[in-house]
């Protein structure tokens, strides 16, 4: 499964236009989603359609106010016409990052851009119901905070720390969330705030912010988390591509040789999480009498200068090239981004991935290949999280449906 990621914005669709009906409302917002000004002459000028269809489409779109009037246009004689542009302020959406140890929710407007937001430390294992009552009374509050009301929600966006299905946004399986597989986690939020839920695993959610905000010209990403486990999410074409059941970018479980032995939470042993996960070098750490429980705590060794620990991620690093070189030779991506707690450790873990993609992968995969930390850490779970909403219920055939009354 694919779904349009911040790109989709950034260009018009390319639409076979047979006749008005074909060209509704929905696929000329998707043109107005540039944020830039047009009057009905420019928007009947790049679609072929007729001023008095282009006329009912606006109209729509202005009624719904996912569009407003700007600025008057050049008069060439008479009035001068009227410009719209899309307006981020329609509606809002919140989003939720819910990761291992603490839960952030915000509220955003249509563009991603943050105006209300709190974190609390809950711990992913209290169960769903717990968590989840968290994040809508959270929700509420600051819903209320943003000067906002409920009945203005587009949808609500949930990143989860575990395997999901996202056409149904239950967790499988999950090994660090007791009582949370198989929950309902869309129908229970769907049913107290009354519109559309989305949920994913907190990747691919990751990965949908960190191209929305600095990478919407890449048209193929691979963002790699690396921190109590790895994980990753894969854009392909401006698109966040999950596979057939959403299961697609599971790195931290392809098996390394060199790790044959050591087991892994998910049953298997010589997992690449098991041997070069922030947990997996604690625990080595530990083993020679170096206090270190978390991937932050072997952060925060390598930081103050210890030889052990930046030896151990320098070799993760390359444990993580040895199974990226395959893919970036499978998948041709044009960057690839390290984020997670372990990447805040220095330049050491991607100098580590660099000296293996770039010896061993394909000379034409890796010719203009750039291996980067990510740069918004903090934020790209929740812009991600409501990025996925976002593109969701602002596409074409999901806007044709929220202006349908007034048409």
């Amino acid at each position: 499964m694919s779904e349009d990621v911040g790109g989709s914005a950034q260009k018009t669709p390319s639409v076979a236009i047979n006749g008005a009906s074909h060209y509704g409302a929905g696929v000329l917002f998707q043109i107005l989603r540039d944020g830039r000004y047009r009057t009905r002459a420019d928007l009947a000028a790049e679609t072929g359609l007729a001023r008095s269809t282009i006329t009912q489409r606006v109209d729509a779109l202005l009624t719904s106010k996912l569009i407003g009037p700007a600025d008057k246009g050049t008069s060439t004689g008479g009035r001068p016409p009227t410009r719209f542009a899309f307006n981020p302020a329609a509606r809002i959406v919140l989003a939720a990052d819910i990761g291992a140890t603490h839960v952030r929710v915000a509220v955003t407007d249509l563009a991603g851009s943050i105006l209300a937001e709190a974190r609390e430390n809950i711990a992913v294992d209290a169960g769903p119901e717990e968590v989840l009552g968290w994040v809508e009374t959270a929700g509420r509050g600051l819903v209320a905070e943003a000067g906002r009301t409920i009945d203005e929600l587009l949808g609500v966006g949930v990143g989860l720390p575990g395997p999901v299905e996202h056409s149904t946004g239950r967790p499988v399986n999950p090994p660090i969330m007791p009582g949370w597989d198989g929950f309902d986690v869309q129908g229970y939020l769907q049913e107290r705030f009354g519109t559309i839920t989305l949920a994913d695993n907190d990747v691919n959610i990751m990965a949908l912010g960190e191209h929305f905000i600095h990478w919407r010209n890449a048209p193929h990403l691979m963002f790699i988390k690396v921190a109590t486990g790895i994980g990753c999410g894969l854009i392909s074409d401006h698109r966040l591509h999950r596979g057939a059941q959403g299961a697609a970018g599971d790195l931290g479980h392809v098996q390394l040789p060199r790790g044959s032995d050591v087991p892994c939470r998910c049953g298997n042993t010589g997992c690449l999480e098991a041997v070069a996960s922030g947990a997996a070098i604690a625990a080595q750490l530990r083993e020679q009498g170096i206090d270190a429980n978390t991937s932050r705590d072997v952060v925060a060794l390598a930081r103050q200068g210890s030889v052990e620990a930046l030896r151990l991620i320098r070799q993760a690093g390359r444990d993580l090239g040895d199974v990226l070189a395959a893919a970036v030779s499978l998948f041709n991506p044009s960057v690839v981004v390290i984020g997670g707690s372990l990447a805040q450790a220095g330049d050491h873990l991607i100098a580590g991935v660099r000296e293996v993609v770039y010896r061993r992968s394909l000379p034409l995969a890796t010719q203009h290949l750039r291996i980067v930390q990510a740069e918004t850490d903090d934020n790209d779970g929740i812009i991600g999280a409501a990025v996925m909403v976002i593109d969701h219920a602002l596409s074409a055939a999901q806007v044709d449906k929220l202006v349908a009354p007034a048409r």
